[in-house]
């Protein structure tokens, strides 16, 4: 049996860095090769790392070939309102890198890809609560419209060579362990930070826009649970709704004045409060628990006590 072999390209992001840990606890630590355009910050420098811009596809095969790897973790974009101030860019590196990766599987014979799709698929006439698995589609951002564009073509490529694609449709992520990344829904990151520090956070969201959201480590689970999910069972090949809650700025707000009573919130909506108002408030994701077995571990008030906890430390 071939031995399995794991890439993660864009590890140094939010997710990434979780995810390789989490990787590491079931393949080893030098079955997992993390990447990134960056040298490697924190727990990355702990494992085996490459160097790696992935819009070199030459670069990326090499390392592919060298290194016999077997899956493929494909994470490298840019988020929503990072992509909004160079969207030619946006588009390019998020859309060819997803192809050079697609590619290298299909010809590489790759027994599994990973790739994050987003609520931001989403747009302002898809239905805002419990946004249904297969529903209407038509998202405003740039980086919304590289993720429709690239379920798509992970279908594509599953459909037509064959190749063992899978994708989830993150809602907001929520972790302590790296700092926001450019996302409209990373206030949720970034206030946990403010309140220890400051007391105090201005938001760039109103008070109640609501938004789908998950805790970092539900969202590690998430996604190796549905790479060790047997093939038969991933019946989805564009991407799988996922989500844990539902909250707005105002009841995150009110679940840290429980630990921290003198922290206070104001709110300056800008240009991400248009980019929030377009996506859904609430997921359905029925089919994931239904298929494979999803199941989520945090809500609020759980993920607020774990976060504080542990930034404290």
């Amino acid at each position: 049996m071939k031995k399995t072999k794991i890439l993660l390209i864009g590890a140094g992001g939010q997710l990434g860095s979780e995810l390789t840990q989490g990787l590491w606890s079931i393949y080893g630590i030098d079955n997992v090769i993390s990447s990134d355009i960056k040298e490697p910050q924190g727990v990355l420098a702990e494992g085996r790392f490459e160097r790696l811009d992935v819009m070199q596809k030459d670069k990326l095969f090499e390392l592919l070939k060298k290194e016999g790897i077997t899956q493929v973790y494909h994470l490298a974009a840019l988020l929503s309102a990072t992509g909004e101030q160079d969207p030619r860019w946006a588009w390019k590196l998020n859309m060819e890198s997803l192809l050079y990766v697609l590619e290298g599987a299909h010809e590489l014979k790759l027994d599994k890809v990973y790739w994050p799709s987003s609520i931001a698929a989403f747009g302002p006439t898809t239905p805002k609560d419990n946004t249904p698995q297969d529903t209407i589609m038509d998202p405003t951002t740039v980086y919304g419209i590289t993720k429709l564009a690239g379920e798509r073509w992970c279908e594509y490529y599953f459909r037509r060579y064959g190749v063992d694609v899978r994708s989830l449709r993150y809602p907001g992520l929520i972790g302590y362990k790296t700092q926001p990344g450019g996302g409209t829904t990373d206030y949720a990151v970034d206030i946990y930070f403010k309140a220890l520090a400051n007391k105090t956070y201005e938001c760039f969201l109103s008070a109640d826009t609501y938004l789908p959201m998950m805790y970092m480590n539900d969202a590690v689970k998430a996604t190796i649970d549905l790479m060790e999910a047997p093939a038969e069972k991933v019946k989805i090949r564009s991407s799988y709704n996922i989500s844990s809650m539902s909250f707005c700025p105002a009841q995150i707000a009110s679940t840290i004045k429980k630990h921290i009573p003198d922290f206070t919130i104001t709110y300056q909506p800008d240009f991400r409060q248009a980019i929030a108002d377009s996506w859904p408030k609430s997921i359905d994701d029925s089919r994931a628990r239904t298929d494979w077995g999803w199941q989520h571990q945090f809500g609020l008030e759980q993920m607020t006590e774990d976060i504080l906890k542990n930034l404290k430390k």
